[in-house]
């Protein structure tokens, strides 16, 4: 009989990680190897409780001694009590470890006050969308596409005026995002002011982010959010947020995004995120054809809202009526 167990990664597991991802180019192997090791030697960030951590966790599932599956997961910004699945490895075809392991971060951060868990699967993946749908219970809500600005041309030169994003902003950035949302996603995937703020230890995290906001001149009202993100210093993706009550133009935010972008580096790519579940989703996919660009990945967002449970009353008796295929209980 083998020994199965979950525990957190740690430092002497850097040999076993090594040989689980033997099959990466070597740029790939060491770039992944030393998020890893950042993973592991986060002692002190591991005893913080659920609202002050801010770094990714990662776990593996051994089963006599070898590495059969990893799960890192990573607090949102600013919203600690939404959790991020960021990576999620297993050998070959195992894909129940990667359901157990799924399952055990659910139930870890879950009991510690994590109240939703979001992940972004690549839609050709089905066995992948199956283990999370239909394995660990989570829900599609919409779709996530990359667009490459590729030999990009717009129909002008003129830049929006943005400035940089201040904390100040941070309540009237969360309601424009909100409010961009179709009502129909908004539960799930709504989000607070604080996830707009910067966070305390900036320096500590893994990707390199730039916030900008542009207002009405006349009532300094702000009409449009602006993000570029990158963890490499080479692949930046622009995100964007509009109030569509006004009228801006998407030659000028990307025009914008991209020299800010070109005034730090010379050789870079830049990909715009086109998130499906907004109001303009289909305005802004017409314009990226116009410009001749292409999606390059659709990704689904899947959701699992953790709901702890009622505490039952004593003595209840749980009636099983199997013919007519109904559940009741009494006292």
């Amino acid at each position: 009989m083998y020994m199965t167990v979950i525990r957190r990664l740690n430092c002497f597991d850097a040999p076993k990680i090594k040989k689980m991802i033997s099959y990466l180019t070597n740029e790939d192997g060491e770039k992944f190897s030393r998020a890893l090791s950042k993973d592991a030697l986060l002692v002190l960030h591991n005893l913080l409780p659920l609202k002050y951590k801010f770094l990714p966790a990662s776990y593996i599932l051994l089963e006599q001694k070898e590495i059969l599956g990893l799960i890192t997961v990573l607090p949102t910004r600013g919203n600690p009590y939404k959790i991020n699945i960021s990576r999620l490895i297993f050998q070959q075809n195992m894909y129940d470890v990667g359901k157990r392991l799924v399952e055990f971060v659910i139930a870890r951060l879950g009991a510690k006050g994590a109240s939703s868990f979001i992940v972004t699967v690549d839609q050709c993946h089905d066995e992948l969308l199956n283990l999370f749908m239909q394995g660990c219970g989570f829900r599609q809500c919409s779709y996530e596409n990359l667009w490459k600005l590729d030999n990009f041309k717009p129909a002008t030169d003129v830049k929006a005026n943005f400035r940089y994003c201040q904390n100040s902003d941070a309540k009237q950035v969360a309601h424009l995002y909100n409010n961009e949302l179709n009502n129909l996603y908004k539960p799930s995937l709504e989000r607070i002011p604080d996830e707009y703020k910067d966070p305390v230890f900036a320096g500590l995290t893994n990707f390199y982010k730039n916030r900008y906001v542009l207002e009405e001149p006349s009532n300094h009202r702000i009409i449009a959010y602006l993000s570029i993100t990158t963890s490499d210093n080479l692949n930046f993706i622009i995100d964007m947020s509009l109030n569509d009550a006004y009228d801006v133009p998407y030659d000028e935010i990307l025009n914008f995004a991209l020299s800010e972008i070109a005034r730090r580096k010379t050789t870079f790519y830049a990909f715009l995120k086109h998130r499906q579940y907004t109001k303009n989703a289909d305005i802004l996919e017409k314009y990226l054809h116009e410009r001749n660009l292409n999606c390059i990945q659709t990704q689904c967002v899947l959701v699992k809202d953790f709901y702890k449970q009622i505490r039952q009353p004593e003595n209840v008796l749980q009636i099983f009526q199997f013919g007519e295929g109904s559940i009741f209980s009494s006292n």
